[in-house]
Parts: C-alpha cells; sequence; structure tokens
C-alpha cells in the first residue's frame, strides 16, 4: 500500500472504511468538512466501537479555508462526587467498572461546537444516517475488533453491560460475525432528533445518569448539565517551511508539536536512517521529560505551553541536551490508551482533524442499557494524591494523550494527520510528518513505511524501544550501539497505532493516506 490516492473535490480518511464512506457521501452530498467529520466520527462509534464511542472524550482542530484555524476542546471533568474519599481503600483508580466511569462523556458536544463553527447546510439526521443504520442493520467484526475482544474477555465480562452487548452468549465477538447494536442505533436517533445538548440536559441525559447511579458512577445528572466543549487557540509553532499546530494542554499536544521543533534543529540527512529515528527519539525524550512536568488541566498548570513554543533560546537550550550519538537514559512513566483519527478536507480547503477516545479499548467496559453508550475510563489516569500532577479533584480535567495535529506550510499546503496509541502518538505524527516534509517521501509511504515506539505499551511492563521488523538491520544495530534498548515487533503491528493524513496543494489537488494497519481507507471525489 504505497500509492497515494489523489482528487480534487474532497477527501478523507479514517481507521474504517465505512467511516471513510460516511464522510464521502456526506461530502458529495455538499457537506462540508466538519459535517463529514461527524459523520465520520458516529460512524465510527458504531463500526469501531472497541476504540471510541458516544461514552468518551474529543478534540478538533478546524481551519477554515486560507484562516484561522480553531481548537475544540470536549473533554469531559471529574465528577463532583469523585473524590479521594470514594476511592477510600484503592491505592489507584480502578482500571474498569463503575468506578472507572469518573469523568463526563464530552464527545457529543464537541460534535455539536464544531457544527455551530462551519455553517453547513446538512441536517443532523443526515449526518448520523449512517451510523444509524449501521447500529440497527449491523457491521462485520473486524480482524483487530475481534483479537481485542478475546484479549479483554476476562477482564471485562462480569463489568455492568458489557456482555449483553459485546458477547455473543458468553463468547468474544468473533470476526466477521454480524454485530447489531439496535439500542445505540435508537440513542443516535434520538440525538437526530433531539440535538446534541439532549446528551447533557435533556431526555438522554436522564436516562445517562440514571444508568450510571444504577451500575454506581459518580457521575450524575448536574456533572452532565455543567459540561461545556470549548472553542479555544490552538497550540502552534513556526519550522523551517511550516507552522505547525495542535491542541493545548490538557492534552500532550505541546508535546507533539516540541518534538517536531527540536528535530528541525538537529541534522539528519536520510528517512529511516539512524541520524533520523534516534533523533526522533531523543527529542521525544526531551519533550515527554516537559510534558511529564508541567502539562495538565491549564486550571493547574504553572507553565504556559504557548509561551515556551515562542521562546526559541528555550527550545535551543532543549535540543542541545540531545547526544546526536548516545541515548539519554530512560524510562518515563507510560500513558496508555485507545484511540481513533480521522480528517477531513473539503473542496473550499476547509479543514478538519479530529480525534476522539474511550482511553482503554472498550473504556470502563460498563455499557448503560438505556442508551447502548459505552462510558469511558479516562478518569482512571488520575492520581489518588492531595494536589500535584493530574490529582483527583471534582471538576479537573484528566491529562489526555489525544492530540490532532494540523500544518500549514510556507507554500501554500495544508496538512491534517494523526494517529492513534497513547505514548506513541506524538512519535508516530513526528515519523510521518518528517518523512514526508523534511525527506520528500510520498505520503502514502510515509504512513506504510515501519513505526517505533519508545516506552511501554498498556498491558506490558516493556520500557524499550520497539521498532517493527522492516527496518534496514543495519539500523538496529547502530541504535544498539548509541545505547537504545531495541526490541523488534511485528512487521505491521497495531502498536504502532492507525494512523492518516491528507494534504491539501495550493492548486486544490488532494492527496490521502490511511493506515494498513487499520480497517482503514482513503475515500474521495
Amino acid at each position: 500500500m504505497l500509492n497515494t490516492p489523489r482528487s480534487l473535490r474532497g477527501m478523507v480518511t479514517s481507521p474504517h472504511h465505512l467511516a471513510s464512506q460516511a464522510g464521502l457521501d456526506v461530502l458529495r452530498d455538499g457537506g462540508n468538512a466538519i459535517e463529514a467529520g461527524v459523520a465520520m466520527a458516529a460512524a465510527l462509534a458504531v463500526v469501531y466501537p472497541h476504540m471510541t464511542g458516544l461514552g468518551g472524550d474529543g478534540f478538533w482542530l478546524v481551519a477554515e479555508p486560507g484562516g484561522a484555524v480553531h481548537a475544540i476542546d470536549a473533554c469531559g471533568a471529574a465528577a463532583g462526587a469523585a473524590t479521594l474519599d470514594l476511592y477510600a481503600g484503592h491505592s489507584t483508580i480502578p482500571w474498569r467498572g463503575p468506578l472507572a466511569a469518573n469523568t463526563v462523556a464530552g464527545t457529543v458536544s464537541g460534535w455539536a461546537a464544531a457544527l455551530n463553527l462551519g455553517g453547513g447546510t446538512l441536517s443532523l439526521a443526515r449526518l448520523l444516517r449512517d451510523a444509524i443504520h449501521h447500529a440497527e442493520s449491523g457491521v462485520a467484526v473486524t480482524a483487530g475488533g475481534a483479537e481485542i475482544a478475546r484479549a479483554k474477555a476476562a477482564e471485562l465480562r462480569d463489568v455492568p453491560g458489557y456482555a449483553e452487548h459485546f458477547m455473543d452468549e458468553g463468547r468474544p465477538l468473533a470476526e466477521g460475525a454480524i454485530h447489531r447494536q439496535p439500542t445505540l442505533a435508537r440513542t443516535l436517533r434520538r440525538i437526530a432528533e433531539e440535538g446534541p445538548q439532549s446528551f447533557y440536559s435533556g431526555s438522554i441525559a436522564r436516562d445517562l445518569a440514571a444508568d450510571l447511579s444504577a451500575v454506581g458512577s459518580p457521575v450524575t445528572a448536574l456533572d452532565l448539565a455543567s459540561h461545556r466543549a470549548e472553542v479555544r487557540d490552538p497550540l502552534s509553532v513556526a519550522i523551517r517551511g511550516a507552522r505547525l499546530f495542535n491542541m493545548p494542554p490538557s492534552t500532550q499536544g505541546v508535546a507533539s508539536l516540541l518534538i517536531l521543533a527540536l528535530f528541525d534543529r538537529l541534522e539528519a540527512e536520510a528517512a529511516d536512517g539512524f541520524a533520523h529515528v534516534h533523533g526522533l527519539v531523543e527529542a521525544t525524550k526531551q519533550a515527554f521529560l516537559f510534558r511529564d512536568r508541567h502539562v495538565g488541566d491549564p486550571a493547574y498548570m504553572t507553565v504556559d505551553a504557548q509561551y515556551l513554543l515562542d521562546d526559541r533560546a528555550a527550545i535551543d537550550a532543549m535540543a542541545a541536551r540531545i547526544d546526536p550519538a548516545r541515548a539519554l537514559g530512560w524510562p518515563q512513566p507510560p500513558a496508555a490508551g485507545d484511540t481513533v483519527w480521522f480528517g477531513a478536507i473539503d473542496g473550499e480547503g476547509r479543514v478538519a482533524s479530529v480525534i476522539q477516545s474511550t482511553y482503554f479499548e472498550f473504556g470502563s467496559g460498563v455499557v448503560l442499557p438505556r442508551t447502548g453508550i459505552t462510558w469511558q475510563n479516562r478518569g482512571s489516569s488520575f492520581r489518588l494524591a492531595a494536589d500535584g500532577w493530574n490529582a483527583l479533584r471534582p471538576g479537573r480535567k484528566p491529562f489526555h494523550t489525544l492530540n490532532p495535529a494540523l500544518a500549514r506550510f510556507d507554500d501554500g499546503r495544508t496538512m491534517i494527520y494523526g494517529t492513534m496509541g497513547g505514548e506513541g502518538q506524538p512519535q508516530t505524527q513526528a515519523a510521518i510528518f518528517s518523512r514526508y516534509a523534511r525527506f520528500g517521501m510520498p505520503l502514502q509511504q510515509a504512513v506504510t513505511a515501519p513505526r517505533w515506539l519508545l516506552g511501554r505499551t498498556w498491558g506490558e511492563e516493556s520500557v524499550t524501544l520497539k521498532l517493527e521488523d522492516r527496518f534496514d538491520p543495519m539500523l538496529y544495530d547502530q541504535l544498539r550501539a548509541a545505547g537504545h534498548d531495541v526490541e523488534l515487533v511485528a512487521p505491521f503491528t497495531a502498536m504502532m497505532g492507525h494512523a492518516g493524513a491528507i494534504v491539501r496543494h495550493d492548486n486544490g489537488l488532494l492527496e490521502g493516506a490511511a493506515d494498513p494497519r487499520s480497517d482503514g481507507a482513503v475515500a474521495s471525489w
């Protein structure tokens, strides 16, 4: 999968081909990139339920044709009852179950905020049409979805609602099985009829609150009613030939920008050679050191992320700490998660770069009976501490690995790109962008080429530098000689994320890429 699809009238990409088709059909019907994004978001909640859903959070970067870039923060905060007393006797917040379902789900509010920016003309019923159809009629379970269902069956089967919605007579969903979600279809219809706000203060909110209370989650009707998505200024940084954009805290967007800003100051002659991979890995370490010390809910931060990105001397000093020949000792604490990134560019040049997640696969595992919604477990990332980084407090936003990316080049190109993958998101973004923008690699090849991941993956204790076993074998020897703890993994592993990208040239030409590690596709016309 190395040929880059091209078109002129509009293009979408997502990690599931049915979601991509839903987005393209919206563009064909006269919708814009934002409307296509909502259609894909809803479809992915149905066809990729192990990775995303209405019970999670979402973040959008929206760029007007040649104009402003907006960041939409649809992250839910910790419930008013999510106090340290609630978790007495626990050393950490449980990963699964009702106590993990302790934050408001912001995804649907993000759809509404994006549509308010977009000036589109299509009805919400039209945008949710395909998602409703797939939920009612069913979709074939993917190989990746079946693998995750098997792997997580033991820890999820007893979580309230999970087995009823995601198991077949006690057995995990199998590849190729037709999975129907009629309750979720009815909820999507209600959103289309009543509007997104019903999720937070209408009849849907009442059903959500009743079910959450019944299973033992601390999230209440008041928490839902208090939630608002925020339209904010994105973070940005200038590098040679482009300005890069990403999400502000509480996401790790600043780390993604820092990696590329640091690498911009390093020497590297060729894609995927030692200087390229070593340089990006070492830039990742510097960026993660900053992130882990400072980034969280902006209301509690003591450092301004944009101020740092504007301080060329500070970034120069960080770059100077990178040894071009030796690896800095590692590890650092991990951040796990499973996610979907998707994007759209319409014929006018309007751009949407979007990422949604329920955090772990199937989130908390709690599936609410009145709505069929799987609730996220993003709040399990909070620390059970009185204060400090990401400490649990009612109303506090959790740290997010989610961060959609966008770049505007000096020559008029616009690029959107992103991936799932927790700690791997900034690393994969850096690999794809640098291959394409710095070394001139074709877009699809930049996504397909082998990738790496520094640090742990969820459920494993390994803190190695993991590389797909498709690089030049000489690279592995060079990295080991430099002090990297190299581990080879499968050639096309989902561990490296499900990435995608679209580029719009100044003459209107669109180029797109989807990840062969996913079930995704580029769809265009």
